[in-house]
């Protein structure tokens, strides 16, 4: 199936109304584009590091009056939406990193949770410690849909290449990457790291970012990415907001994975260490 996608480059602040404001209105030009599937970064819905203040503005997944309104959305307009992630609230001081799938019935597909926190320590100044605020999911995710089986992930998990790997071996075509990556690390990383997961896999990779100074102070990289199974960039959208449209055709999966068919490499490995 050849499919028309749009994914949405964000800058979201500190406001859940702010944030269902702005896709409201990005979602609706996509539409107009002849868009049926539109996928947004990480933290869609609220971009904030204190906890004291995350969980004044979130609420439980089945409380959310912005996320119901998105899945009415979605109704309205016979869309699929693909919510990178969606913070909400799962106990009393703990939330989820969600990547919640909509389809065109405004129904809830699949949910993934993210599973690898980012627990790191950047610079002096820089730091951040996911694990002390989110649950980290256990269950990694393939959702059969009419564009394809998509494997859902969530930014930090693109450092654990197996995750991707154990995705494609379990039939994904197209790799979700919804991201907020730091400007520092990105600015190093970002392009290698999805290009690699891509090749790797002989997969599509689909990686809406949020880009520039946040309100919470954070500065993230941008440049949201789509890449084909051999490594290429198909579309990039580098700076500023706002969307990003591409087309996917699944046949490349098949011919990336026909002409290095490293899937079908599984080994175990014994490995001598000597001092």
């Amino acid at each position: 199936m050849l499919a028309k996608y749009s994914l949405i480059q964000l800058k979201t602040g500190r406001n859940p109304r702010e944030s269902f404001k702005t896709l409201d209105s990005l979602i609706r030009k996509a539409v107009d584009k002849g868009i049926n599937f539109v996928s947004t970064p990480e933290t869609t819905n609220i971009m904030e590091l204190k906890g004291s203040r995350l969980f004044k503005k979130i609420t439980a997944e089945k409380d959310d009056i912005f996320l119901k309104k998105l899945r009415a959305l979605a109704k309205e307009l016979n869309l699929w939406i693909n919510l990178g992630s969606w913070i909400v609230k799962t106990g009393k001081n703990k939330a989820s990193n969600r990547t919640i799938l909509i389809d065109s019935d405004g129904k809830i597909h699949s949910r993934y949770d993210k599973i690898h926190l980012f627990d790191v320590k950047i610079s002096e100044t820089e730091k951040y410690l996911e694990s002390k605020t989110y649950k980290a999911g256990n269950k990694a995710v393939v959702s059969k849909t009419p564009f394809g089986k998509l494997g859902l992930t969530i930014c930090y998990d693109l450092r654990f290449p197996n995750l991707y790997r154990d995705l494609a071996l379990s039939g994904a075509e197209i790799l979700f990457v919804p991201s907020a990556f730091t400007f520092h690390t990105g600015k190093d990383h970002w392009h290698s790291l999805l290009k690699a997961r891509a090749i790797e896999t002989g997969s599509f990779v689909v990686a809406p970012a949020q880009n520039g100074l946040h309100e919470n102070g954070r500065k993230t990289y941008g440049h949201s990415l789509v890449i084909n199974p051999w490594g290429k960039i198909v579309a990039e959208k580098k700076k500023g907001t706002g969307l990003l449209d591409f087309t996917i055709n699944l046949d490349e999966v098949q011919r990336a994975r026909l002409k290095i068919p490293s899937l079908k490499g599984n080994k175990s490995y014994i490995i001598n260490c000597h001092d």
